[in-house]
């Protein structure tokens, strides 16, 4: 089962990720404490696998990712999905291109994360989440009984 490796707050911006054991993330904001968390954006909490980040050599937090994951592809996650993880609830908004910020990591970073660094989400329902909590996929709107489908 999916669940969380690791979980990262940004203090300030530019220094590296503080690592907690527990993050509360605010609904429709993001992390509390984290500079990167903005109330509307579609860019609050930053998920990447610890599996790409083993297959490029790259440490838990050197992308400037908010949750490291284990078991759980970011790239099999689409827009609207959402993910229960502890009692918060993310919806996958969309990728998270690269930027060159990763040339400050190791030059070629940025081209070879392309399509890698994982998955943006806002919080829809704030909650606590910690380190080693399951990671649950439900489709989108499936926590509000949301359809859409014909009448």
């Amino acid at each position: 089962m999916a669940h969380v490796a690791n979980l990262f707050v940004a203090k300030e911006r530019r220094k590296p990720m503080q690592t907690v054991d527990q993050a509360v993330a605010v609904a429709d904001r993001g992390f509390d404490g984290c500079i990167h968390g903005r109330v509307g954006s579609k860019r609050q909490v930053l998920l990447i696998d610890s599996e790409t980040l083993a297959e490029f050599n790259l440490e838990p937090g050197m992308v400037r990712e908010n949750i490291t994951t284990v078991g759980l592809d970011p790239a099999d996650l689409g827009p609207g999905q959402r993910l229960v993880i502890g009692s918060a609830v993310l919806e996958v908004t969309f990728p998270c291109e690269p930027c060159v910020r990763m040339d400050e990591i190791r030059m070629g970073l940025q081209e070879t994360l392309k399509n890698r660094r994982g998955v943006l989400c806002r919080v829809v329902e704030g909650g606590r989440i910690s380190r080693g909590d399951a990671i649950e996929t439900r489709e989108s709107g499936a926590t509000s009984g949301g359809g859409g489908g014909a009448p």
